[in-house]
């Protein structure tokens, strides 16, 4: 793969030009409050070395899943105050996209000045079906910043083809950003030359989300560790019953297909032994441990049980490289977050290349208060980190790809 990258961007000199950064700033919100700001601080590097190089940058990123029209609820507002913040310098709002208030802020920009745009899924553009109407917007943003330049930096939501991840690139000079660069080169380690054994954790709700990547992780893994609401679908394959718990009666034969495979392959295939069983998908709810094998009728598993997470966590002892995406139960309430906890502290006591595939398991990762430096990697892209190792072609970085 052939991309021009950050470095060289800055190394041809920025002094005053425009740059345009595709950052990934989709962060959870209470109300107007960032509940994780995990994604602003990985933004950051790319913003600042762009920024103290006496750039203009310009930052374009979406929030949350609006109806291509602006909506109060998915202003990235808080996301520039904490910019902001942590930038140690003013990061303005453009009250729009490309829109008179985004060009008359942008006009302004002092050298080594930051922007950012409005929430780029304001516009249906954005993420329409129609190839014209994207380009139309790429054309509109990079009007924006005449002369200048794109990076694109939003690991994120490379696996999309949106206006402000694809078709950009081909309206403006593109490079890669560094945390895009450093995204891909961890997921290659994870598919180039692995140290075995190798081991991959799914957890999450449900199968359907993961079948793709599922089907390709069992050529490769010597060891499948499955968890949360997805394990139910796996344990009713095999002909247990499984009470209220989550089930996608629908993926049964795939499932089924997946644990033949497995056998066939000599990939162990790890299912949880117990599980934690509550009366209601509650907080509060009374809940008892149960084999996973006689899950009763009136009750739902929310978590792995004690004995499944000593199972999972012998499983990760010997690892040598270990990929983990979706938490073992419902980790936001406190009763049914252990199973979470224990995988992620096995990962932490490994010695293995530890990569955690973004989404609710970073989320966890903070959230349950352990150290991000016990991880080699935390990413920022749950799906994008999905699709690469589904074997699929990421958009956003084929859009880079023989860019001069």
């Amino acid at each position: 793969m052939t991309v021009k990258n950050l470095d060289d961007l800055l190394g041809e000199g920025v002094q005053g030009r425009y740059v345009l950064v595709r950052s990934d700033l989709n962060v959870p919100l209470d109300g107007d409050r960032i509940t994780d700001d995990g994604r602003v601080r990985a933004a950051l590097p790319t913003i600042k070395k762009l920024a103290d190089a006496g750039a203009k940058v310009v930052v374009t990123a979406h929030l949350g899943r609006p109806k291509g029209e602006p909506d109060p609820k998915y202003t990235l507002a808080p996301v520039a105050k904490r910019l902001s913040e942590l930038l140690g310098a003013e990061v303005a709002l453009a009250g729009d996209l490309v829109g008179e208030s985004a060009k008359a802020l942008t006009g302004g920009l002092a050298d080594g000045g930051v922007v950012l745009l409005e929430n780029v899924r304001f516009d249906a553009r954005e993420t329409s079906k129609d190839a014209v109407d994207r380009s139309e917007l790429a054309a509109e943003l990079g009007a924006l910043v005449p002369g200048g330049a794109f990076v694109s930096d939003g690991f994120g939501v490379v696996h999309r083809k949106q206006a402000s991840v694809y078709e950009v690139a081909s309206v403006l000079p593109a490079y890669a950003g560094g945390l895009v660069l450093a995204e891909l080169d961890v997921l290659k380690k994870l598919t180039d030359d692995v140290k075995r054994p190798y081991v991959v954790v799914l957890g999450g709700a449900k199968v359907s989300d993961k079948l793709g990547v599922i089907a390709n992780l069992l050529t490769k893994v010597d060891r499948l560790l499955i968890g949360g609401g997805m394990a139910y679908t796996f344990l009713k394959a095999q002909g247990y019953e499984v009470g209220q718990s989550l089930l996608q009666a629908d993926q049964l034969d795939q499932v089924s297909g997946f644990l033949a495979e497995a056998e066939k392959r000599g990939v162990e295939l790890v299912l949880p032994v117990d599980v934690l069983a509550a009366t209601e998908f509650a907080a509060d709810a009374a809940n008892e441990v149960v084999d996973a094998t006689a899950i009763p009728a009136d009750r739902q598993g929310l978590d792995i049980g004690p004995r499944s997470r000593e199972l999972f966590a012998s499983k990760l002892a010997d690892a040598q490289t270990v990929f983990w995406n979706g938490p073992m139960g419902v980790f936001e309430f406190e009763a049914f977050s252990g199973g979470t906890r224990a995988v992620a502290e096995a990962l932490v006591k490994s010695e293995a290349f530890t990569v955690v595939g973004g989404g609710d398991s970073a989320a966890a990762v903070r959230q349950l208060g352990l150290p991000e430096d016990g991880f080699s990697h935390i990413s920022t892209g749950g799906g994008a980190s999905l699709e690469y190792l589904e074997g699929k072609e990421l958009p956003g970085v084929t859009a880079l790809e023989g860019k001069n």
